[in-house]
């Protein structure tokens, strides 16, 4: 057996086993009515794929009979009654009995068991053979099993210390300067010697008194010369031992820092190697013949960022399959060879990992596209003989949860899923995803993602106040534009730049208008714009910022906050504890081109910001217990020139509201809090006469109706859920409520 074939089915064993365990703890709840269907549906999907993966058709089968059940208990089309969870249970030892005789064969292998039809199953999974290799323990390598949360937070640590690190610099230099202050000194003082000693000399010829004050000032002169002398020898030797001992920590650091990225660094093969063999298996089954490639699977990568791409890529090879290769009768005609072609390649393009899963296929089908997307009220319908959206904009909305233009619900479809779960999971890893045409047919996608998760190399500037962070990836270029030079071009701000050897036209948008403030003016500063050139596809735009401030390297953490729309990736936090938000560049460009309408007739003129006193501003009460909400929360406001106050549950707000220390115009409150909850806060309000005129708005993840009728019968003046909520709705809603 290859090593790589021991890695895949090393891996294997502990996914499938983490998949059986997660099933197993939600089954146990389901009598309570706790069992989240869409966790456990995602996981008898990717059990499914990994088996395939490593060519485990039997344990493959199974887990397609849970899936199928999952999948219908989730459309409400099936019921997890005892004896349908019993046969669940019982088809979940049938998988774990498959892999250990397949991992750890018996001497005299023993027949495998047909595993118990399950209610939605079609037929009893055949009893199909274990093809794969039984693993050996050659006994010349020992391993330690350690969880990936564990080398997760391993390798956080190790890069919080080198941050760390990096901001002691700050005392080398310090100590430099010093040193360099002294010697400066010390050169003064050596220079003043000759002097100042011949006036003690003069001194000293005089009489009595003057000969003996003379002689005590010689000897302090003396003195002083000697302590100076010696304080620079010590402040010399300290700076040579912290020069050396930070050079000792710093090369201890990065040893162990290489070491853990070596253990985190896997070869791409251990995750993606099984992946040609299973879109033939597919293939062949859906009566198709497909050639497939795989380039690139040397490389290596953080072992979390392969875990969390391993069912986005197969859900697009799958599509590969299922949308792209056509029928051979189909192909010939066309004039295409008789065999589909499916490429997964992956490389190493400006220090980030480069996924391309594409095909010799049918291409995107835009019109479908565009019917589905108009099903979904993503569009409008198009009046007869208007031109249809901008490819690029009809390609964007594929990623939009739910969107799917599969005709027809199967096993090689992937259920109608969508391409939203890849977006998603590309989003984590502050990365992009991008659709388009082939030429002169085909579909690619490619995902652009950093080799770590952890750490990213990031533009920090500054808009509205906010100081942001947009991944250096995606800047192509920091510009300084002349207001006068910029044109106007359908009524937006454009500017004319060289790009590639020619001048190209490209659209100048205030990023605060793509972050929760259509109106915002392009900021200018002396006669100038500055912007930041991104791209994203075909699409070029210039992002006009108030300033520039540095480009770092930081520890990017995911964020799950309300008043954050889908342009916002993760949060990174300054010298001073406050988090700056990281901007998805992609995302930002395709807000653009999904409102550059709106955003157009929204009088995007210059203006220069203005003077603090000259706003009058309203005050807005924010009310949560967790200090990453409160906190966001008012960025995002004070960015829009609002005064925020804040407070850690309902009862602190109200003894705030009821001292009358500050005059507030808005309260926005959480439900769920310690001590005194949102609806309890909002009743308080409401039965006390000099507050009752107050305006609230809730905010929550409760979307239950009932949570949101009884909230609105309180007096709320609006209520906002979190699954449905982004910044924009909350600042459109404060502007309708104020």
């Amino acid at each position: 057996m290859t090593d790589i074939r021991k890695q895949l089915l090393a891996a294997f064993d502990a996914e499938h086993r983490e998949h059986l365990d997660a099933i197993r703890t939600a089954l146990d709840h389901a009598g309570r009515g706790e069992i989240d269907l869409t966790d456990v549906f995602r996981r008898a999907h990717s059990l499914k794929g990994a088996a395939r993966a490593v060519d485990m058709p039997a344990v493959e089968e199974v887990a397609h009979q849970l899936e199928a059940l999952f999948s219908q208990a989730l459309e409400g089309q099936q019921s997890l009654d005892e004896p349908t969870i019993a046969t669940v249970r019982k088809n979940l030892d049938t998988i774990e009995d498959l892999v250990a005789g397949i991992l750890n064969p018996p001497a005299a292998p023993a027949p495998v068991q047909p595993a118990p039809a399950l209610a939605t199953a079609p037929r009893e999974p055949e009893p199909l053979p274990p093809k794969a290799d039984p693993v050996t323990d050659t006994g010349s390598s020992a391993y330690l099993r350690v969880s990936a949360e564990q080398m997760e937070e391993l390798s956080t640590s190790m890069h919080q210390l080198l941050t760390m690190l990096q901001a002691n610099e700050r005392l080398d230099d310090d100590l430099r300067q010093i040193e360099l202050e002294i010697r400066g000194l010390r050169r003064g003082w050596d220079q003043l010697q000759g002097p100042m000693s011949a006036s003690g000399m003069a001194m000293g010829q005089g009489f009595g008194a003057t000969r003996r004050s003379a002689a005590s000032f010689a000897t302090r002169l003396r003195d002083f010369d000697q302590d100076l002398k010696g304080l620079f020898r010590r402040l010399s030797a300290l700076t040579r031992e912290r020069r050396h001992a930070s050079w000792s920590i710093d090369q201890t650091a990065r040893q162990v820092r290489e070491n853990i990225d070596r253990v985190s660094l896997v070869s791409a093969e251990t995750v993606f190697g099984g992946f040609g063999q299973m879109v033939r298996e597919i293939a062949r089954k859906a009566g198709r013949d497909v050639h497939v490639r795989s380039t690139g699977l040397d490389i290596q990568v953080d072992r979390q960022v392969l875990q969390a791409l391993k069912d986005p890529v197969m859900h697009l090879l799958r599509n590969a399959v299922s949308h792209g290769a056509e029928p051979p009768e189909e192909r010939i005609a066309k004039g295409k060879p008789e065999r589909a072609e499916v490429t997964l390649e992956l490389a190493s393009r400006g220090g980030r990992l480069v996924i391309s899963i594409r095909d010799d296929g049918r291409g995107p089908d835009l019109a479908r596209i565009e019917h589905v997307a108009v099903e979904r009220g993503l569009l409008q319908p198009r009046a007869p003989g208007h031109p249809p959206p901008m490819m690029d904009q009809l390609l964007a909305l594929v990623f939009t949860p739910g969107f799917s233009t599969a005709g027809e619900v199967d096993r090689l479809s992937g259920r109608g899923i969508g391409l939203s779960v890849v977006a998603e999971a590309v989003r984590k890893l502050q990365g992009s995803v991008l659709l388009r045409p082939r030429y002169p047919h085909g579909t690619e996608v490619l995902l652009n993602v950093p080799f770590t998760a952890a750490r990213q190399s990031l533009l920090l500037l500054e808009a509205e106040g906010r100081m942001l962070g947009l991944p250096a990836h995606a800047v192509e270029r920091l510009l300084r534009l002349r207001t006068e030079t910029l044109e106007s071009v359908e009524g937006r701000p454009a500017a004319r730049i060289e790009i590639g050897g020619q001048d190209v036209v490209v659209p100048v948008v205030a990023l605060a208008a793509l972050t929760g403030s259509p109106n915002a003016p392009l900021p200018t500063e002396a006669g100038h714009v500055k912007a930041v050139l991104v791209r994203h596809g075909s699409r070029t735009c210039a992002l006009a910022v108030n300033a520039f401030h540095d480009v770092r390297t930081m520890l990017v953490s995911d964020v799950q906050a309300i008043g954050l729309d889908d342009t916002v990736s993760g949060t990174v936090l300054m010298e001073d504890e406050m988090p700056a938000l990281v901007l998805s560049p992609d995302r930002l460009i395709e807000h653009w081109i999904r409102n550059e309408g709106r955003l157009a007739a929204a009088s995007p003129g210059f203006a220069r910001w203005a003077q603090e006193e000259e706003r009058q501003a309203r005050t807005i009460l924010v009310v949560d217990d967790s200090i990453t909400t409160r906190t966001l929360e008012k960025s995002i406001l004070e960015a829009q020139g609002y005064e925020v106050l804040l407070s850690v549950d309902g009862l602190d707000a109200l003894h705030m509201l009821r001292s009358g220390e500050a005059l507030i115009d808005l309260v926005i409150a959480d439900v769920e809090m310690p001590r005194m909850d949102g609806f309890g806060l909002l009743q308080a309000i409401k039965n006390d006469p000099r507050l009752s005129a107050l305006p609230v708005i809730l905010m929550t993840s409760r979307a239950d109706p009932e949570d949101v009728r009884r909230g609105l019968d309180l007096g709320a003046s609006a209520y906002i859920t979190k699954q449905k909520f982004d910044q924009r709705e909350l600042l459109a809603t404060i502007g309708q409520v104020l």
